[in-house]
């Protein structure tokens, strides 16, 4: 991931080369030949991502793709670590650090009670909330209308599942993932992660940063620790956060990174948005990708 980004443009290789000197470790050369079954380990997977997303977007800048900077930035998750390097609220250094521990720590909960995740598909978000509540899982994302993860113990997230089967859901399909991300199985990464945030910096985002936790902008330094540290447990309110930029005018939207996951939601959430991905040189070149 991100082999060409690196080959073909200096500014997407300056941040893969950044990554690597601020981890210690060549994560670049993980990236770009493995092996696969190390770099999806997700102490590694998330430094990986958000350094693509960064190395995607610095080299559409380089190549004079982008004409403007945007009104808002928001990233799904890992993501938002991406959205607040872009804006400005902290290093891109201090950012993978980040990154990092959180997968380690994240990882360490994973492997201390497993959990999973499915994809219920066909509800609405009160229905699935509600058989939740019923079996002892979580919500864990709202993705698009009708797109919501949920996740837990094995054994919550089955019964769960057969609930929502029985209750109308078009489709329910298991997720294969390392733990149930963004519910309490979380925690211990949440209170870890708690404290290494308290010793960080965040400046005030130079663009608004739609939130994870409430879909409202956060604009202030003052708010990262707490948001970052609240999005380990708490669900991913995707929807909510790209109908709050809709509606403040947003009609275009730019995905940086490996994968079309976000773009796609966001046509099931509003059909008219223009949607554009960039995570290879001919995306960032304006040669593909419209």
């Amino acid at each position: 991931m991100g082999r060409d980004l690196y080959a073909d443009v200096p500014a997407a290789r300056a941040v893969f080369d950044a990554a690597d000197e601020a981890l210690g470790f060549p994560l670049s050369t993980l990236c770009f030949e493995g092996p696969e079954d190390e770099l999806t380990r997700t102490i590694n997977t998330q430094p990986a991502l958000v350094t693509h997303a960064i190395a995607a977007l610095v080299a559409a800048i380089d190549c004079g793709t982008l004409h403007e900077g945007p009104a808002y930035l928001a990233g799904h998750s890992l993501g938002e670590y991406a959205a607040l390097i872009a804006a400005g609220a902290v290093s891109f250094e201090d950012g993978i650090r980040l990154v990092r521990e959180r997968g380690r720590l994240m990882q360490e909960a994973c492997d201390a009670q497993a959990g999973t995740m499915a994809a219920i598909l066909g509800l609405e978000r009160d229905q699935v909330a509600s058989i939740c509540g019923e079996h002892g899982a979580s919500l864990c994302n709202e993705n698009a209308p009708g797109n919501i993860s949920i996740g837990g113990t094995l054994e919550a997230v089955r019964a769960a599942s057969e609930a929502a089967t029985s209750a109308g859901a078009s489709r329910v399909v298991p997720l294969n993932v390392a733990g149930a991300f963004h519910t309490p199985l979380m925690q211990s990464a949440a209170d870890g992660m708690r404290i290494v945030l308290g010793s960080t910096t965040f400046a005030d985002p130079q663009t608004p940063v739609v939130s994870n936790v409430n879909a409202k902008p956060l604009t202030l330094g003052s708010q990262l620790a707490n948001e970052l540290t609240e999005q380990i447990t708490a669900p991913v309110l995707w929807v909510d956060g790209v109908r709050a930029m809709l509606a403040a005018g947003c009609t275009s939207f730019v995905e940086f990174g490996p994968g079309r996951v976000l773009t796609g939601a966001l046509k099931r959430t509003e059909r008219s948005a223009a949607v554009r991905n960039i995570g290879t040189t001919a995306e960032a070149r304006g040669e593909a990708g419209e």
